[in-house]
């Protein structure tokens, strides 16, 4: 049997979460026993108070040492107890943690209150501190309600079906895959065939693929242990590929408008090095489109005739990668001939996302715009000269955040940011 002590101010809380269900059952077959412990209890003052105001002042109260001291004082004198406090500074909750914790026979739950409990209690009688999450609750039973239910999965005979948690989302670092049952087809949406072939190799294969999947579009922080499952390296590879191929990214180069130094604005000159390194950059990181624009005809013309001289003149003959750098790379009068030709190739508005060295303008980071980019166009604007102009940041959706180096010197050349940028967008897709 594996026992749960709660140390809470509120034990009546713990009466009907526990009554019902799957825990109500192992309870009922001695599987599991809850002692919720009333920590008013172990109070030695006529008004049982368990809190108090801080040292240094502030605002709301501070839960007193003594009383849950005592309290776990007295679970020790029955045997060996595991203290989890239950704090926002703690480790996050994870499967592993609770695998982990199911092993213990006898665990004790401190459930906090208020502004929190006195610092002495981590030191005195806690053995490990848990989070459930970066956000706060009222107190520390809703999240002692939550350990306790996953934790109560991985004892033996809870569950009716001893491999109901093998399969489950993160027993293998993955998300687990879409589930279907009865009727088959329901309001025009049809349960994939590979369900219904009764072939189980094909199931087990498709149910594998499906998880790697999920869990690189919803949680890719995960991937970087998927990949080490022995399940999952034949079809992460797969996956990654396919996922990448629909990411829908075109880069623009802008010209103008622009700020000089002065913050006057102007039209900058196109350069060699821009075309050519920011082409081979785009190229490796599979951007659609590279786009130079700028208004200014003879700078369209030198261009062009660049460009040309590597995709179809001498030049490419001479250096084939060279050639195939410039194969996405196209010169446009306007940012709105970009927006245009994006639109009709798509059939879809682009969303606008612009960069920037200048602090205060971010509103998406690039893990979020990874999520975005697939299926659905997306044009990133860097801009040239002293950065893009003010009133350009009113026509953009996004805008990422700038590239901290690790002094104040801030003036990377924008061949240096596209690379920068593309890399750390693309960063979540290495492994």
């Amino acid at each position: 049997m594996n026992k749960f002590n709660i140390i809470t101010i509120f034990p009546d809380m713990f009466n009907s979460p526990f009554s019902l269900g799957v825990i109500s059952k192992a309870i009922e077959k001695k599987l599991i026993d809850m002692n919720v412990v009333n920590m008013r209890d172990y109070t030695i003052d006529k008004h049982k108070v368990t809190d108090d105001y801080p040292y240094g002042g502030g605002a709301g109260l501070v839960m007193k040492p003594e009383p849950i001291c005592r309290a776990v004082d007295n679970i020790k004198s029955n045997g060996k107890t595991h203290v989890v406090l239950l704090d926002p500074r703690g480790a996050k909750f994870s499967h592993k943690i609770a695998k982990r914790i199911s092993l213990e026979k006898n665990v004790t739950f401190i459930c906090g209150r208020y502004e929190g409990i006195d610092e002495r209690i981590r030191d005195l009688v806690a053995d490990e501190e848990i989070s459930v999450g970066d956000f706060i609750l009222t107190g520390g039973e809703f999240a002692a309600m939550m350990v306790i239910d996953a934790v109560s999965r991985f004892i033996p005979g809870v569950l009716g079906d001893a491999l109901s948690n093998v399969d489950e989302s993160f027993e293998f670092d993955a998300l687990e895959y879409p589930h279907y049952t009865r009727p088959a087809s329901y309001r025009g949406i049809s349960v994939p065939e590979v369900l219904l072939s009764g072939h189980h190799a094909a199931i087990d294969e498709w149910r594998k693929k499906k998880s790697a999947e999920i869990t690189l579009q919803k949680r890719k922080d995960l991937v970087g242990n998927m990949v080490l499952q022995e399940r999952y390296k034949n079809i992460l590879s797969e996956v990654k590929n396919n996922h990448i191929t629909k990411v829908n990214i075109n880069v623009v180069l802008l010209h103008y408008p622009m700020y000089d130094k002065d913050r006057n604005i102007v039209s900058t000159a196109i350069t060699n090095m821009d075309l050519h390194d920011i082409s081979r950059t785009c190229k490796t990181y599979g951007v659609r489109r590279y786009y130079v624009v700028t208004p200014l005809k003879a700078q369209r013309s030198i261009a062009e005739r660049i460009i040309k001289h590597w995709k179809d003149g001498e030049g490419g003959s001479y250096n084939l990668n060279r050639k195939k750098a410039f194969e996405s790379c196209e010169v446009r009068e306007s940012f709105l001939d970009v927006i245009s030709e994006i639109e009709r190739t798509y059939n879809c508005k682009p969303k606008i996302v612009g960069t920037t060295a200048r602090k205060g303008k971010t509103n998406i980071s690039y893990d979020e715009i990874m999520d975005m980019v697939v299926d659905e166009p997306v044009i990133l604007v860097f801009g040239t000269g002293w950065g893009l102009t003010d009133d350009f940041f009113n026509i953009t959706d996004y805008v990422l955040p700038p590239i901290n180096g690790v002094s104040d010197f801030n003036h990377l050349s924008v061949r240096s940011a596209v690379a920068i940028t593309l890399d750390r967008m693309f960063r979540t897709y290495d492994f």
